[in-house]
């Protein structure tokens, strides 16, 4: 079973964007330059960066 969590390991702010790549098998790089273009031009991007942030929980080191 597949969870969703927010990844340390090669993440650039707080790993929301790296965790969404790895739950869907994506590139981390490509999921951070659609949440960039979600963020300049729909501008609530960084209102979900950071809700993603509170909401989603953080890997634990195993």
């Amino acid at each position: 079973m597949k969870k969703l969590y927010r990844v340390k390991e090669g993440s650039m702010l707080c790993g929301v964007c790296t965790g969404i790549a790895h739950y869907f098998g994506l590139d981390p790089t490509l999921v951070r330059l659609g949440w960039v273009l979600f963020s300049l031009l729909g501008g609530s991007g960084v209102l979900a960066y950071i809700v993603c942030t509170i909401i989603i929980p953080e890997e634990k080191p195993y």
